[in-house]
């Protein structure tokens, strides 16, 4: 019989036992939020040969903000409102978002529901290759979607933009926390869109994001969560502004935070994709 634990939070995290147990409430909705850097998998077809029951298949590449030059930013309030209508998304669901990539991008569709003012939203922790090492049940069909009504206030003060980064690196006034690898911060790996510098905003530290996950794919307890901000020389009094390549795996940053009751950080959506494609804005190399 399916369990719910007390770590169970469905504003941020809830477990394969929670999913389980809600699975038939009319109220939740499920999203697929699989998507991947590296060419070779395609994310919506993985989708349409398997998924959790219910599960709607959220694009970060198309629900995203088209007037950008960048990588799936944020999507205006008007996009959302429309995508999340025709997908049967509405006020009063409980939301709950997985992935089956390696770079977590469930966190990234959780953060845009934060964004634009939606509170009930959680990650599946271990996402779907949890579920279906448990023997849970998959389909292959998408369910029937009616349109629902939604309404969004967008949260300005989650998301970042580069002249406020740029402002908070030269006074030091955020910690600034870039979840890439430690080899492309410090400016030693390429980056994998090209045209791009290679280091990292000066003054900011590096967490790459797989230091948040056990073997599992499962988020760590919020005490290891804690002490690897703390490892990584953040000081968790002080807000933050959490950073990646372009904005996805920033947001395990921002759910690992959420985790442990850290309540002012915040998202740069540009990201490196921005940063580094400015040939005005310093940068720095080697370790933090």
């Amino acid at each position: 019989m399916s369990q719910t634990t007390d770590s169970d939070d469905p504003r941020v995290l809830v477990s394969t036992d929670w999913l389980a147990a809600h699975l038939n409430d009319p109220d939740l909705r499920i999203i697929d939020a699989t998507w991947f850097l590296e060419p070779g998998r395609d994310a919506r077809a993985e989708y349409m040969d398997a998924h959790i029951p219910g599960a709607r298949f959220f694009d970060l590449d198309e629900i995203a903000d088209k007037r950008s030059q960048l990588p799936h930013m944020a999507p205006p309030p008007e996009m959302f409102i429309s995508r999340m209508r025709g997908m049967g998304i509405g006020d009063g669901h409980q939301v709950v978002v997985y992935d089956n990539s390696p770079v977590r991008s469930a966190a990234r569709v959780w953060w845009t529901f934060k964004l634009m003012g939606k509170p009930d939203v959680a990650v599946l922790d271990g996402g779907f290759a949890k579920w279906q090492a448990e023997g849970r049940p998959v389909e292959d069909m998408p369910p029937i979607q009616r349109d629902r009504h939604i309404t969004v206030a967008r949260q300005a003060g989650l998301v970042r933009d580069v002249t406020q980064v740029a402002a908070a690196s030269k006074l030091g006034s955020h910690e600034i926390v870039d979840a890439r690898s430690a080899e492309r911060f410090r400016g030693e790996a390429p980056e994998p869109r090209p045209g791009l510098r290679a280091g990292h905003i000066p003054g900011s530290k590096s967490l790459p994001f797989g230091r948040l996950y056990n073997a599992d794919g499962t988020l760590k307890p919020a005490a290891a969560l804690r002490a690897e901000f703390q490892a990584a020389g953040v000081d968790l009094s002080r807000p933050v502004i959490t950073s990646c390549g372009s904005g996805v795996t920033a947001a395990s940053l921002f759910l690992a935070l959420e985790r442990i009751g850290h309540r002012d950080h915040s998202l740069y959506d540009g990201s490196w994709a921005e940063w580094g494609s400015f040939p005005d804005l310093k940068i720095a190399t080697g370790d933090a």
